[in-house]
């Protein structure tokens, strides 16, 4: 199993996507057989509404200050970016259309698309593209890191854009994905708060697809943009993302047909098999390599319990990562202790191996740290939470920790939180001791892991950031000096000494690299066409006749 996700991961296993509510994104679309035109096979036809299943809902569709995946997913259907990248991370075209790095790394020239034009019809120019990376700067969880050496955005003329670097960011030409770093109109959003502004929720954007409307906890209506300037494109006449909270429903509305196309393993990963047999559904596993998937949970470091090394020391030996890989993923992951995931091989240090499971050498740990048993065999209380985005195997994990915690004479209960809520009891409020979490590695750990451990990106409020409280001077150090580091072989050498510390302190234990799956219909053509998956932007998306 772990070979075979493996090769996924590199990109050598390929199998469509299985739909679970709305449409898929890609290329084409159709509207009811009978309406559809006849085209010769393979051949992208026009017509047709989507129904795509995107799950959890979050509170906006614009992912200018956040990560989440709701945005991710449908707001690159409306926003788009200055590139695109396929299965190898080689940069493509969107809003630019030429790009060129100087040779010592600081400028970074863009050419923009001439004749587009936002949605409100204004025209689209170099302006935009200046404001948006300095709002990603100032206001996106690893914005804050991929664009901190950001000094200024040129802009000599309205297609010319030249970011200016007080130091080289080895990662930037990979980081500039719709999904990752959206581009958004400045006549919009300038002299406004970036996080109440009311374009967050009803999206005005350069993309395929026109904000229609969206009813909270129902759906998204989004419609063909007749001005889009990649013409004919796109397809599909109608995108509408369903929100169904319950796998199980969803499931049942893949196989049923309401559902179009659905990821990020929308249906219980005991269900994928069967699914699987179906002759109406294709399931595959790819377009997740941009995000870099790591299941892990954080100790919020402000408990006083969890202050103490021994203390999350004795917890990393009370779970056995193994079991975790069996029975919270179902085999759809890789053990994984290191900060860095293995799918980012040239940079996870792979001679770090997990804390082994242990639980009498816990309870040592944990009496030594002075946290003796009572009488009624309890040593002290932890409230455990966990991200409901991937709900199934987040809530297992969880439920896991928690008897292995009960084992050694932790007294845990779980809050199960909807996502917003999860979101502000992290990262705002703090109520929490212990957070399972699946926070993407992404195509660069600058990019998808320095934002956990960071000190300097300690800051309540900010989602999907450093959530422990982690303060290590000399892990600052080194993920600065890797940020800008041009040379791969010492680049990765401070990476492999910071997984070295992280491994050593644990803020974080790291648990396994998990591989979403997607579930699409057979009639949905192209919804996986690069690295990014279902967070493309279905320009190309088509439902076969």
């Amino acid at each position: 199993m772990l070979n075979r996700l493996k090769r996924d991961w590199q990109g050598q296993l390929q199998v469509l996507a299985l739909c679970a509510w709305l449409g898929v994104g890609g290329w084409a679309g159709a509207q009811t057989p009978a309406a559809r035109p006849v085209a010769p096979s393979g051949q992208a036809v026009h017509g047709g509404t989507l129904q795509f299943g995107v799950v959890p809902e979050a509170a906006t569709i614009v992912s200018i200050d956040n990560t989440f995946g709701f945005p991710q997913k449908v707001g690159t259907k409306v926003v788009e970016g200055l590139l695109a990248y396929d299965f190898e991370f080689k940069p493509e075209a969107r809003l630019a259309t030429r790009w060129q790095v100087s040779p010592d790394g600081l400028q970074y020239r863009f050419e923009l698309r001439r004749g587009v034009k936002w949605h409100d019809g204004r025209d689209f120019s170099s302006a935009d593209v200046a404001f948006s990376i300095l709002t990603l700067k100032e206001f996106h969880p690893r914005g804050r890191a991929t664009f901190a050496n950001v000094s200024e955005v040129r802009t000599p003329d309205a297609h010319t854009a030249i970011i200016v670097l007080s130091k080289p960011a080895p990662y930037l030409l990979t980081a500039l994905a719709s999904s990752e770093s959206p581009i958004v109109p400045r006549h919009l959003y300038e002299g406004t708060d970036i996080r109440a502004n009311p374009y967050n929720t009803k999206p005005v954007g350069t993309g395929p697809f026109v904000f229609k409307e969206w009813v909270k906890g129902s759906h998204i209506i989004l419609e063909r943009n007749p001005d889009y300037w990649d013409k004919p494109k796109p397809y599909l006449d109608r995108i509408v993302v369903r929100i169904i909270p319950d796998p199980a429903a969803r499931a049942a509305a893949l196989e049923s047909g309401q559902l179009d196309l659905a990821g990020d393993t929308p249906v219980p990963l005991g269900d994928v098999a069967r699914l699987r047999s179906l002759p109406t559904l294709d399931i595959t596993t790819r377009g997740y390599e941009y995000g870099g998937q790591q299941s892990q949970f954080e100790f919020n470091l402000d408990t006083p319990a969890l202050a103490n090394p021994k203390v999350r020391l004795a917890i990393a030996h009370a779970v056995d990562p193994k079991a975790l890989v069996k029975t919270a993923w179902f085999g759809f992951a890789e053990v994984s202790p290191t900060p860095i995931t293995p799918v980012l091989k040239q940079f996870s240090d792979l001679r770090i191996n997990p804390h082994a499971y242990d639980p009498a050498l816990s309870e040592r740990l944990l009496d030594e740290a002075g946290f003796a048993r009572k009488a009624d065999g309890k040593r002290f209380a932890l409230r455990l939470t966990y991200n409901p985005y991937y709900q199934e195997g987040n809530r297992r994990t969880t439920e896991y920790l928690r008897q292995a915690l009960n084992r050694i004479g932790i007294d845990a209960s779980i809050a199960a939180y909807d996502f917003g809520s999860f979101v502000k009891a992290v990262y705002t409020d703090r109520s929490f001791d212990i957070a399972v979490n699946n926070l993407n590695n992404n195509f660069d750990p600058t990019v998808g892991v320095q934002r956990i451990y960071w000190s300097k990106n300690f800051k309540p409020g900010l989602g999907f950031s450093n959530a422990s409280h982690y303060a290590n001077p000399e892990v600052d150090q080194l993920l600065e000096a890797a940020a800008v580091e041009p040379d791969l072989t010492r680049r990765r050498g401070l990476f492999f000494r910071f997984q070295q510390i992280i491994h050593q302190e644990l803020p974080v234990v790291n648990l396994a690299a998990f591989q979403p799956v997607t579930v699409a219909q057979k009639k949905v053509r192209r919804h996986t066409l690069n690295s990014n998956g279902l967070n493309d932007s279905f320009a190309e998306l088509y439902l076969a006749p």
